[in-house]
């Protein structure tokens, strides 16, 4: 966690903060003014957020512009939180405070009475702190545990025992709502909270008024409410209260990345380091595609429960395996400069288990409606990658006689020399490596082509091994 520490040139009391001139504005307001900034500036509202330019971020300046409570539709691993979080960027750096406030009190209007009070004996006195942006942001995972006490407050025992009577309004612990007042709370899955919870929410939001053990507090509470939902559960199962849909201005819906090459860029975005010690990896464009492609092909597969969608972080996973597996393979063979092959590929089974629902009629098919997914990726971007009519000479040879061994236990070396050896695969490893490539990333091309060779029904392929196979002639 990052700590803040305020400029000392800021004002340190009530009097200095009237004279510079500051002014008090609602958070929408200060958002608003950001944002337009922002967007007459062509600054992006979000960092490190791609694949919504043209779909979600014009909805949501609109939103932030009309001054809206926003709630965001979508499956697992869709940027919502990272969305939500980003917002503070949006709020000024720094904002004052009545200094040892809770509820981050406006100097110009206090609402606690701790505030009231020291404002009212100290007058331009008052000492003031300021708060950083980052800390002006509330968060809850929404449980059916939560309550009212979590969000909104409670009596606090210990100040009772230090002497209170309950009486005192200074007895009361505010929850996480007025905690973020003058800032930003967002509820993650917002339907998974208790009806009574969303009700005492709305009291809080709508009427500005809420009892906590019999004291009736009246809190003008300047927070821009932010959610998220999953929208089978937004629409279906009816647990968000009519009152509070109601709260919301904006409706947003998410979505996963709509092209392959977004899939890619936010894979090399979060991925971990790929190499591990000395041992280098070297990923080939062709893999990322093949590990994207597999994640968008599982998005529409009769075979995968769509409900709970296929999150990014499935690629993520599978792009960071896929390396791990490359790692060990150049462990074993001593090879300190590895590039993931189709063989690797096998590895992603452990990835993609937890992260997809697979609906299969018979006991113990998952495994092989995944196998399916991965070959139908490799045959996908071999298509795209590779035109038919160049592989005449390849298969020739493998009609003459020719037999290749592939696997974890074969070298390098042994792969990457096919290239220049077997008559016109030169050529398409060229063309699908960029141009010369290093000895792993030659090997890998030399692999898939003939991986999509076998899967375009043009080479045999037999099991020779664990982790090892051969191809030949279908003749």
């Amino acid at each position: 966690m990052t700590i803040h520490e305020p400029p000392a040139s800021l004002p340190r009391t009530l009097g200095a903060l009237r004279a510079s001139g500051w002014t008090s504005r609602p958070v929408k307001e200060e958002m608003r003014a950001n944002a337009v900034s922002a967007i007459e500036a062509g600054r992006p509202l979000f960092e490190g957020v791609m694949g919504y330019e043209d779909t979600v971020m014009p909805q949501l300046e609109n939103a932030i512009l009309a001054g809206h409570d926003v709630v965001f539709l979508g499956e697992r691993g869709q940027a919502k939180t990272r969305m939500i979080r980003s917002l503070t960027g949006l709020l000024d750096e720094w904002m004052p405070i009545v200094e040892g406030s809770e509820i981050n009190d406006d100097p110009y209007a206090p609402a606690s009475r701790h505030a009231r009070d020291l404002v009212a004996s100290m007058g331009d006195e008052t000492p003031i702190a300021w708060v950083h942006r980052d800390d002006r942001f509330g968060e809850k995972l929404a449980t059916p545990d939560t309550s009212i006490a979590d969000l909104i407050g409670e009596v606090d025992p210990i100040k009772v025992a230090e002497g209170r009577y309950l009486s005192d309004e200074l007895t009361l612990h505010y929850g996480l709502v007025p905690r973020t007042n003058r800032g930003i709370f967002a509820i993650n899955e917002l339907p998974d909270l208790a009806e009574r919870i969303q009700v005492g929410l709305l009291n809080v939001l709508e009427e500005r008024d809420v009892q906590i053990r019999g004291h009736r507090v009246r809190l003008p509470l300047d927070v821009l409410l932010v959610a998220s939902a999953n929208p089978e559960d937004y629409t279906n199962r009816g647990r968000i209260i009519t009152p509070l849909k109601d709260r919301f201005g904006s409706q947003i819906r998410t979505h996963y990345p709509l092209r392959i090459s977004t899939e890619i860029a936010i894979m090399r975005q979060e991925a971990r380091p790929a190499s591990i010690g000395d041992v280098v990896v070297e990923m080939p464009a062709f893999m990322e595609e093949i590990i994207a492609t597999f994640s968008h092909l599982a998005r529409s597969s009769a075979n995968v429960n769509q409900r709970s969608g296929v999150s990014v972080r499935l690629s993520v996973s599978n792009f960071e395996i896929l390396s791990a597996n490359a790692v060990r393979r150049g462990l074993r063979s001593g090879e300190r400069v590895v590039a993931p092959r189709v063989c690797d590929l096998d590895a992603l089974a452990s990835s993609t288990s937890g992260k997809v629902e697979i609906e299969a009629l018979e006991e113990g098919r998952e495994s092989a409606i995944l196998q399916q997914l991965i070959s139908a990726s490799v045959l996908t971007v071999f298509r795209e990658r590779v035109p038919g009519q160049t592989m005449k000479d390849v298969v020739a040879a493998f009609d003459e006689g020719l037999v290749t061994a592939v696997g974890e236990d074969v070298p390098t070396g042994d792969l990457a020399a096919l290239a220049s050896s077997v008559p016109g695969l030169a050529d398409p490893v060229s063309a699908l490596c960029g141009g010369p490539a290093s000895p792993p990333v030659t090997a890998s091309a030399v692999e898939f082509i003939l991986e999509g060779l076998h899967l375009s029904r043009r080479l045999n392929k037999d099991a020779t091994g664990p982790g090892s196979s051969s191809y030949s002639s279908r003749l």
